[in-house]
Order: C-alpha cells, then structure tokens, then sequence
C-alpha cells in the first residue's frame, strides 16, 4: 500500500484527516468497551452463580485476541487493513449484546472469547494500517494519538460503569456499550471502504510466513484452558492446565517469528519484549485490584479510579515520547520504559505488606502505565522497522500474539505461586508480596535484552 500523502504533510493534513479520525474513533470506542465493561465482571460472575469461573471470564478475552490478531494480520497483508477492522467493529457490537444477554457464565465467557477476536483484529489492523499508509516519520505520532483517545474512556469508563452495575444493573452496561458503539462503528466502516487503503500484494507470497487457522485456534484454546486451569487445584483443574501448556509449547512459536523464544536480533527481540512487558502490566492490573478488593476492602468504584490513573498515565507518557527527537533510539526508550515498571513491581511489593495504605499499591499500576507508555509505542515502531516489506500486517500479528501469550503466561504463573503459598498456609500479604516479586524477572529480561530490538 502506498503512502497516503508526502513525509512533508503533517498527521492532520487533508490527506491523512479522514484516516486518522477513522482510526481515532475506533480507538475511542475500544478503549471506553475494553475499560467500562472490566470492573462489571465480578458483579457479573457473581450473578450468574459462576465466580469459580472467573478467572476463564477474565483471561478468554486474552486468549481469544491469539487467534484475532492473527486473522487480522494475514488479512491485513493480503486485502488491506480496512476490512479486518471493520469486520472487528461489527463483531464487537455483536459480542456486547450478547453478553448483555448472557443467562450462564458460559455465556458470558463466549460473549468474551468472540469479543476479544474482535479485539484482536481491531488493535491489529490500526497498526498494519499505520504501517502500510503513514511515512515513517508520522508512526510514532499516530501511535501515540492512538494511546491518547483512551484518555477520555479512561477518566469516565471504569467509574462510571461501577455506579451502573451497583445502581442499576451490569447488563446495562453493556447494552449501553453496545448502543454507543453501533451508529459510529457503521461510520468507521464507511470511511474505510475508500480504495486508498486496499494493501498492496506482498512480494513474495510464498515466503511469507502464514500461519495456519488451526494453529491459531489450537493456540487460543490452549491458552483458554490454561485460565480455566487457574481456577482450581483439583486434579481436573491440573490436567486442563496441563493441556493448555501442551498446546502453548507445540503452536504457540509457530505464530511468531523463528528465533522469538532466544531474542534473535530484529523482530523476534521485539515480539519477546512485548511480551515481557505486557505480562508485567496486564499482571498487576490483575492482582493489585483483586488484593485491593479482597483483602483491603476497597470500594470497586475506587479501584476503577486507579485504572483511570494507569490508563492517563499511559496516554501522557505515549504522548511524550511521540514528542521526542526523530533521531532518539527507540530502544533506549524501551530500557527506560523496561526500568520503569521494575520500580512499579517494587512499590506493589512494598504495597501488599500489612499495614500499608492501599494508595501504595494502587500507585504501582500508574507507575507500571508510565513505563507502558514508553515501551508500547517504541515497540511497535521497532517492530515495523523491522518487517519485511509487505508485511507489516504479519509483524503487528506477532506483536499482538506475544503480547497477549505473554500476558496469559505471567498472570499464569505469579497466580500459581500466589496459590502455592496460600495451600501451604501462608498469609494473602505473603502470597501477594511473592507475586509481585516474580515479576521482577521480565521486567529485569526486557531491560537487558532491549539492545537486540534496535534498528539498524
């Protein structure tokens, strides 16, 4: 796909408007879904006599967005980015309603899976976009616009949706999403329909890699098993968890690039890294509410107001970097980002000690979105860089896939050793504080191994 206009024209010119305001809704809209309907989950789990299961409602969004970055990828690459993002817009409208519906929590969870497929193609397919139709020089800002409309949802979404599920209903909310999101989802798709934004065909087909839908779906599978895992320590939770990781081990280096698991210089350092850092984040997103909620006795609409910070503290620090020098070496930024939320995981650390102010630990997931906000931006325009001409649907995909596997993977296993110290009999501030401190781990790898993602 060619570029849209000259590197000369700036991301508002005429030629860019309609694309960036296209993209700019889309994200708005995603953002206000993806942080309203969060804090209404437990309520939800609650309601429909399945808080056992939680943990599947909460991860098969996740693990769903495998198979949705990877469809949207290969779609991306072979028909232009417009498609799979609006096939994705219509799909999430789709998936709120019927999670509105929902009368079991299997419902509710296949409301979830299908819309994190949908998310999956949607965050995809804007990347591929940017990559296919944006000048180099004009990518970090698009990006950083992008991070910018979740500032809205951010400050209105997660409150306001936990005085809904507590005045009203949870099921409102979603109805309500789905409301909001229909009538501009249809927009989106107009605006995108122009032929401006049909890919160009890869040069080399056949030497692209394309990975299979089964291995997609194997992939998401494994990974749903695993959460459903999580949820218990009987025999029958172990053997699901046990067949998920199977799947992950056998498909899962099959969606991504040869080299990924042993950070080979380029791409495959840059989709490790992804992972790495989005498991630290996604992770303390997880846990610090749930010990906020369980053990301090915080209000939920409090909680929704430290998401509110994290998700202002991305925006700001994304924002900042799309403002720094074009010559600053993105990896360098991945370091400082990398650092960033090593001192995050310390303050949650310091945070679920007894006696401690719950602000502490709520403070570690702002802190942990500063260094986010740094790394996801810098990342992706590494990642670009370093994709084979054509391809840029392909390296967003494997972006997208190590990102979520990576978030499943480390909530995965900081949620075993916070179990593991339960059964033994320890105290919830023990097992927390041991959690925290496993995600010291990547957090230190991404620091260190962010020299193999630069670009030449």
């Amino acid at each position: 796909m060619p570029p849209l206009g000259s590197e000369a024209e700036g991301l508002f010119s005429r030629t860019y408007l309609a694309a960036t305001s296209g993209f700019a809704a889309v994200m708005f809209l995603t953002g206000l879904a993806a942080l309203a309907v969060v804090p209404t989950l437990p309520t939800a789990a609650q309601d429909l006599d399945g808080v056992s299961l939680f943990p599947l409602v909460a991860g098969c969004f996740v693990a769903a967005g495998l198979l949705g970055g990877v469809l949207g990828g290969h779609w991306a690459d072979r028909a232009g980015a417009h498609r799979p993002l609006a096939v994705g817009m219509v799909l999430a409208v789709v998936t709120l309603l019927v999670s509105a519906a929902s009368t079991s929590i299997w419902q509710l969870a296949a409301g979830r899976f299908v819309d994190g497929v949908a998310g999956g193609m949607i965050a995809v397919a804007i990347n591929a976009a940017i990559g296919q139709a944006y000048p180099d020089r004009l990518q970090p800002r698009a990006l950083a616009l992008m991070s910018a409309c979740w500032i809205v949802p951010s400050l209105v979404g997660p409150p306001l949706a936990g005085l809904v599920a507590e005045w009203w209903s949870w099921r409102a909310v979603f109805y309500g999403l789905a409301a909001l999101t229909a009538l501009p989802a249809l927009a989106v798709v107009a605006v995108l329909r122009g032929r401006s934004w049909r890919a160009a065909p890869a040069p080399s087909e056949e030497s692209a890699p394309r990975p299979a839908l089964m291995v997609a779906v194997a992939v998401s599978v494994g990974a749903a098993l695993g959460q459903y895992g999580a949820s218990g320590w009987d025999t029958r939770h172990l053997l699901f968890a046990a067949g998920g990781l199977a799947l992950l081990v056998l498909f899962a280096s099959r969606l991504l690039p040869t080299g990924t698991w042993r950070a080979a210089h380029g791409l495959p350092a840059t989709v490790l890294l992804r992972g790495l850092s989005s498991g630290v984040f996604f992770t303390l997103e997880a846990l610090v509410p749930l010990m906020l909620v369980t053990g301090r006795d915080v209000a939920p609409v409090v909680t929704g107001l430290a998401f509110t910070g994290a998700a202002l503290a991305w925006a700001a620090s994304s924002w900042v970097q799309g403002r720094l020098p074009e010559r600053t070496p993105r990896h360098r930024l991945v370091v400082v980002g990398a650092s960033v939320q090593a001192g995050a995981v310390a303050i949650a650390v310091v945070g679920s000690l007894p006696g401690m102010s719950p602000v502490i630990a709520a403070s570690s997931m702002v802190v942990a979105a500063v260094g986010m906000g740094l790394l996801a931006p810098s990342l992706t325009v590494l990642s670009l860089s370093h994709a084979p001409t054509g391809r840029q649907g392909y390296a967003s995909s494997a972006m997208q896939t190590n990102q979520n596997l990576g978030q499943i993977l480390i909530l995965g296993v900081a949620s075993a050793v916070f179990n593991a110290f339960l059964s033994v009999g320890s105290n919830d501030h023990v097992g927390y504080a041991a959690a925290f401190g496993l995600l010291l781990v990547p957090g230190i790898l991404a620091a260190l191994l962010a020299t193999r993602a630069r670009s030449a």
